[in-house]
């Protein structure tokens, strides 16, 4: 009984990190190759892994980023608003963690580690640290 109620637990989460995610990269305007990118992920398997019906696994690591990027998107929806908040990953940032380049393309290139970083800068933003 308690193996099954982990499965569904796990199933459970793998959904709504995916439901979450998707919406987050519709609001940011990701292109697929990007929103693809940015979870560690295939397009193809990006693309199957926004229906309801995916069965797919998801690694740690993924699930990490899933639930990184929405701590990154509500600290960017309590620091910043709207449209910023929502633009801000595609705009050029001169911040320590940026250099000039666009925050998605950093974390893109950086992978779990910068969007953690990410994640620890805007939390420190927010918190006036």
């Amino acid at each position: 009984m308690e193996s099954v109620l982990q499965e569904r637990s796990a199933a459970e989460i793998k959904a709504v990190a995916l439901k979450a995610y998707s919406r987050i990269a519709d609001e940011w305007t990701l292109s697929g190759r990007e929103a693809a990118a940015l979870a560690d992920m295939s397009q193809s398997t990006w693309k199957r892994a926004r229906k309801p019906e995916f069965t797919g696994d998801l690694t740690r690591d993924q699930l990490l980023r899933l639930s990184a990027i929405v701590g990154i998107f509500k600290a960017l929806d309590l620091y910043f608003e709207a449209p910023l908040a929502h633009r801000w990953v595609s705009l050029p940032n001169k911040g320590p963690e940026f250099d000039g380049a666009k925050p998605i393309d950093a974390m893109i290139a950086g992978g779990l580690p910068k969007i953690l970083r990410v994640r620890t800068y805007l939390d420190a933003l927010r918190g006036g640290m």
